[in-house]
């Protein structure tokens, strides 16, 4: 489903004139064909699903915020700008993130519904959390908040 998406998002950034759309959406494409040449070898011809073109998505978002911030303290506003904007394309082809708060009530939820009681089991809650919440959360705060109601 996201493929098409990819594909049907090029072309309309094409018609558009949308160059940093194109080229951003082409980036996209370029890191799926490698991971899914990646996985060939483990007997997978199809390439990757969904959910690890989320999380590839996920981790070219972590990339290009951690750019940012070298842009910003290097004083190249420019650049990140660019980078901000292909944070704004790469998001459309992600579900919905979780505010604060639904994420922190999702946290609750999860810690209740394993039963977990205390540090120990902060592996296993956020294991559960990336199984519910696939997509819609950031990892590293969802592990911020797990790890401040767990302790």
């Amino acid at each position: 489903m996201l493929r098409q998406r990819f594909s049907d998002a090029l072309k309309q950034a094409m018609k558009d004139k949308d160059q940093l759309a194109v080229s951003t959406v082409r980036l996209i494409m370029a890191r799926l064909k490698e991971r899914d040449i990646e996985v060939r070898p483990k007997g997978n011809a199809d390439g990757i699903g969904d959910p690890d073109i989320q999380q590839m998505l996920q981790g070219m978002i972590k990339q290009r915020r951690e750019s940012i911030e070298l842009y910003d303290k290097g004083g190249r506003p420019e650049l990140a700008a660019k980078e901000r904007g292909e944070i704004a394309i790469i998001e459309r082809f992600l579900p919905k993130q979780l505010s604060d708060t639904e994420l922190e009530q999702a946290v609750k939820d999860t810690i209740a519904a394993i039963g977990a009681q205390g540090i120990k089991d902060m592996g296993r809650t956020m294991a559960a959390l990336k199984e519910r919440y696939a997509g819609q959360m950031d990892s590293a705060k969802a592990s911020q908040v797990v790890k401040r109601l767990l302790a």
